[in-house]
């Protein structure tokens, strides 16, 4: 048999379906070692492997956003805590992510597979609860793809509300209106559709070079502030807290507040949707989970000190007509209208490429759960456009996913904040369904497939740390920032998001169920 060839090899993505849990094969096949771990799990090389760890760390660099992402949203944090809340608030997450992704970057190891969560699900769930697992957590519209379906309408919508900010920044008498913010959202989107097309052979070079802006960007924007705007008192940081919430203790302000630093270390396990375009994806997914989150956790730590010291005026920057107070602070450090537009500019222009990386990375999830027959229209969706070895109709149908959910930015800010408010939630659950499964195997003495990158002793510290801070994050990413609340600032997402959940689960008992039998295996090794 010749190299490639396998034995019982079907014609198309929708033939065998079987758990992967059942059998555990050895990689036995000739080739690489890319191809013998897709072998192993019965599936053919249908994309291009062009991606390296450099590469890979600038793709989920720009994913994560962390130290981008703390400038826009610690008010949340500032309000339901303060800033020894989010000082500590913080290095909480720091550490519950490193168990977390540590978590996952073992099983992204011995499950080189796009699918990500819901392909580890299949191998660590038990037999009789394999197909509906993997099935909720890899969904189209809820779990792992929800998440990131939202989080690419969620980067657009800021990339383009944050281009209007500047605007009003420059022309005060400007009114931004929430359909030319839609129309940027529409400008985000294209930029990052035509990266993913027409540039895509050369995506590799570019996310390496999107790390060196991520790395270079953050002390452009680090030294001004730092050097220009008068500093605080280290007490005012490190030991002032606040209940603006209005909540019974402060305790509880406290964890209502540490959603700021769960949405800035979100998204490292974009590479496992990746692996499949990755060379030697065993061992670079879960160096690149790591890294990432160690490399972001620094950058964003100390982008965290310089804010809370350098902050000035917070009530002023608040109320900012921009929409954003970090403008507002940007400003007030360099009391130059040119300098503080410069400054941003570096913040929206890391939200463009996080836009790029982010359609990659939910278009691969599309693609692989379709492969896996688990989305309508699975055998469309699932096709590969041969010359450029890209899921393009998986691709599009993100960009379309994203330009509608902009339209109900127009009519409704909050109904639209309500749903891609999800991509929290959606990515914890999917997060701590397959750590579960793995740490219940530990616990009970099961074999567990492990690849070449595994945590050994250290294991279930890690997924016990990981599961966790998922849950403590995934309980509060559904409340609101205050304990009063109108139907206008009210978190709707625990409506939004129960309701999907459970549709998935009707739509699964009565049709699903009948079509759905887990990942399919292509092939069988002879």
């Amino acid at each position: 048999m010749s190299k490639g060839e396998y034995s019982k090899e079907t014609m198309g993505p929708l033939a065998t379906n079987r758990g992967l849990h059942d059998v555990i094969p050895t990689a036995e096949a000739k080739g690489d070692q890319d191809e013998n771990d897709l072998a192993a799990f019965g599936k053919r090389p249908q994309l291009k492997r062009e991606f390296g760890f450099i590469s890979m760390v600038g793709l989920t660099c720009t994913l994560m956003a962390t130290w981008e992402g703390l400038f826009s949203v610690f008010t949340f944090g500032l309000t339901n805590g303060g800033p020894a809340g989010l000082v500590y608030g913080y290095i909480v997450c720091w550490v519950g992510t490193m168990g977390l992704f540590c978590s996952l970057a073992e099983m992204a190891s011995a499950v080189p597979l796009a699918g990500g969560q819901y392909s580890m699900v299949s191998e660590y769930a038990p037999t009789g609860a394999t197909n509906f697992l993997s099935y909720v957590t890899g969904k189209s519209s809820w779990l792992t793809c929800l998440g990131w379906q939202s989080a690419t309408a969620s980067s657009a919508y800021l990339g383009g509300t944050m281009i209007q900010g500047l605007v009003v920044l420059n022309n005060p008498s400007y009114v931004p209106q929430r359909w030319q913010g839609t129309l940027l959202f529409y400008a985000v989107i294209l930029f990052g559709l035509f990266f993913n097309t027409f540039l895509v052979k050369h995506l590799p070079k570019i996310e390496s070079l999107i790390l060196i802006i991520h790395v270079c960007g953050f002390f452009g924007i680090l030294i001004p502030l730092v050097y220009l705007a008068p500093h605080g008192r280290a007490s005012d940081v490190f030991g002032q807290f606040e209940n603006g919430g209005g909540w019974s203790t402060q305790g509880l302000s406290f964890f209502v507040g540490i959603v700021t630093g769960v949405y800035s270390f979100l998204g490292a396990d974009g590479a496992c949707h990746m692996a499949e375009e990755i060379q030697d994806a065993s061992t670079v997914v879960p160096r690149t989970m790591v890294a990432t989150t160690v490399l972001n956790g620094v950058l964003g730590f100390a982008a965290l000190m310089a804010i809370l010291f350098c902050a000035g005026n917070i009530e002023n920057a608040e109320k900012s007509p921009t929409g954003y107070p970090f403008i507002e602070i940007f400003y007030q450090a360099t009391n130059s209208q040119g300098g503080a537009t410069a400054m941003v500019c570096v913040i929206v222009a890391l939200i463009f490429f996080a836009t790029i990386s982010l359609i990659a990375t939910a278009s691969r999830m599309t693609w692989a759960f379709a492969r896996d027959n688990g989305l309508p229209g699975s055998r469309w969706l699932a096709k590969v456009e041969p010359r450029s070895a890209l899921p393009l109709y998986s691709i599009g149908v993100t960009v379309v996913i994203s330009l509608l959910l902009a339209l109900i930015n127009i009519g409704s800010t909050t109904a639209f904040n309500a749903i891609v408010s999800l991509s929290v939630m959606s990515v914890l659950a999917s997060y701590m369904v397959p750590i579960s499964l793995i740490l219940r195997r530990r616990f009970l003495g099961q074999p567990i497939r492990y690849g070449p990158w595994k945590l050994g002793r250290w294991g279930a510290l890690a997924n016990v740390v990981g599961l966790v801070y998922a849950a403590i994050a995934f309980f509060f990413s559904f409340w609101p920032e205050t304990a009063v609340v109108t139907p206008v600032d009210m978190n709707w997402a625990c409506l939004v998001w129960g309701a999907a959940m459970l549709f998935c689960a009707f739509w699964y008992f009565v049709r699903a169920r009948n079509y759905y039998h887990g990942p399919v295996r292509e092939f069988e090794l002879s």
